[in-house]
């Protein structure tokens, strides 16, 4: 099990990251808001986990150990696979996803494309009683300048122009200064992608 990669950021996509570890590239699949805190060229640690299937290896990497384990924690529920897993953590930030567990919240998990009501109720009934043992990090939302700069790296890494890319995201603070990095980039890429 590679359980954490630590090397040289090669290059940043939509849904992944490469790093460069020891001459040898792995790409890693991860959600926007991980992928917003990595820069191109610099060094990175990042959580991993290693998913085995008989045609492919698949890695996916988290910014912290506690995404890493809500990942791992989505996928003992039946249905839920890797793919799923990750998308509810790019929908949902690490706290956002407990409370919703902890509090039975259906209508919070159901924004997950791919879950439904049925799928959110088996989430609630198996990860209720677990996501409890898990510690919270802390909120990422808060400091509107260190989001507006992650988030503006990141679109940059994506090929945006610098005036375009500030103006997006400007546009979602000032829409609403209390999000955290995931769902800033999220906005900002459909506006982006509403011009393009």
């Amino acid at each position: 099990m590679i359980s954490s990669l630590r090397g040289q950021v090669l290059s940043i996509g939509l849904d992944h990251v490469v790093v460069e570890v020891g001459g040898v590239g792995y790409a890693v699949q991860a959600t926007p808001a991980t992928l917003a805190t990595l820069r191109r060229g610099e060094e990175t640690h990042l959580a991993t986990a290693l998913v085995v299937r008989e045609d492919s290896l698949t890695l996916f990497g988290f910014a912290d150990t506690e995404a890493r384990e809500l990942f791992g924690l989505l996928q003992t529920v039946s249905g839920i696979g890797p793919r799923l897993a990750l998308a509810t953590l790019a929908v949902l930030e690490p706290d956002k996803l407990r409370a919703a567990l902890a509090e039975g919240n259906i209508t919070v998990l159901t924004q997950v494309p791919g879950i439904g009501r049925k799928g959110a109720e088996r989430l609630i009934i198996e990860l209720r009683d677990k996501v409890g043992q898990l510690a919270p990090a802390p909120s990422a939302t808060g400091d509107t300048g260190q989001v507006r700069a992650q988030v503006t790296e990141a679109l940059l890494g994506l090929g945006f122009p610098a005036k375009q890319a500030e103006q997006a995201v400007d546009a979602v603070l000032a829409a609403d200064g209390t999000l955290g990095t995931s769902e800033v980039l999220r906005r900002s890429l459909a506006t982006l992608g509403r011009k393009r």
